[in-house]
């Protein structure tokens, strides 16, 4: 005697772990057997859970773990709806899909991050890189009008900044500082990985007490969020360090230090650029007016919030 298997698409709307690679389904026997999943299915069930687990954009981060596990591209996966995935294939795809529910950064699951057209190295070391980033050095790239510049990036964290800005100027001369001896050895993996290692010189620094030299701009992605806004946060930004997010009980400290302390290696005309919080902007540009900086604007970014201060000296 044979049992028939029998087929559903249909999907617990509260699902189990367990459910995402493989589902329950009834025999004409009467008996419960483990039917594999298509990726189609797969990419549903995990969707539902992460939905049920409150991760933002569920399908999307589904596609990408998946596309992981499976060594794709996100757009390949497409193509292969109806492929039924072997368990060795799926076997990684549980764990992730776990610590992803309980708010670990896709980029740490991932490994990576793309940004401004590059692939880069993502982890625990540094802050997971932002899309305002991106916006910051997109504006920097129009800028930047010499393209020999002296750049400095304080804080570079991951790198991305200094990196991407070597790639777009190859023949500008970058230094990029950092006071984490972590964040500093990920930028040196990512330099490279992105064959930027010749371009680009690190060095540990506490803002700029360790740089001697003069700059025709200096970039600057620091930490801007108040320690006692820590429970605003996603549980996402929660796991970036600590040293990487929160800047003493204002959150503008540094940023302040920073405009403070530039005209002293801003060469003459030289550009000061800074990424900062939400509702900092009218503050922040006082005090680049009080150091008598001057050409003072800001920039919104993609969402229309005052995001990036530039200004010149001398």
């Amino acid at each position: 005697m044979s049992a028939k298997v029998e087929k559903s698409l249909t999907f617990s709307a509260n699902p189990r772990l367990d459910q995402i690679t493989s589902r329950d389904s009834s025999t004409s026997l009467g008996m419960t057997i483990k039917k594999p999943m298509t990726v189609l299915e797969v990419l549903q069930a995990t969707a539902a859970y992460f939905k049920k687990h409150n991760v933002e954009n569920p399908r999307l981060n589904a596609e990408h773990l998946l596309a992981h596990v499976l060594g794709r591209k996100r757009i390949e996966l497409y193509l292969e709806f109806e492929r039924v995935p072997t368990e060795s294939e799926l076997a990684p795809l549980r764990n992730l899909v776990k610590r992803r529910s309980e708010g670990e950064p896709l980029q740490h699951l991932l490994g990576t991050v793309e940004f401004c057209g590059h692939v880069f190295l993502c982890d625990k070391r540094a802050m997971v890189p932002r899309p305002e980033t991106e916006e910051l050095v997109e504006f920097l790239k129009s800028e930047i009008k010499n393209p020999k510049s002296a750049i400095l990036d304080v804080g570079t964290g991951s790198g991305v900044i200094a990196l991407s800005l070597a790639a777009k100027f190859p023949e500008a001369e970058i230094l990029a500082v950092d006071i984490s001896d972590d964040a500093l050895a990920l930028a040196q993996e990512n330099a490279a990985r992105v064959k930027l290692a010749d371009r680009v010189h690190f060095l540990k620094s506490n803002l700029l007490e360790n740089v001697d030299e003069c700059f025709d701009v200096i970039v600057a992605n620091l930490p801007y969020i108040s320690i006692q806004d820590r429970h605003t946060l996603s549980r996402e930004v929660l796991h970036d360090p600590e040293v990487a997010l929160f800047a003493s009980p204002r959150g503008d400290e540094l940023v302040r230090g920073l405009i403070a302390h530039a005209p002293s290696q801003l060469r003459a005309g030289g550009m000061l650029a800074l990424e900062i919080g939400i509702g900092q902007s009218e503050a922040l540009l006082s005090a680049l007016a009080e150091k008598n900086y001057r050409d003072i604007s800001f920039k919104n970014d993609y969402t229309g919030v005052k995001r990036f201060l530039f200004a010149r000296y001398g």
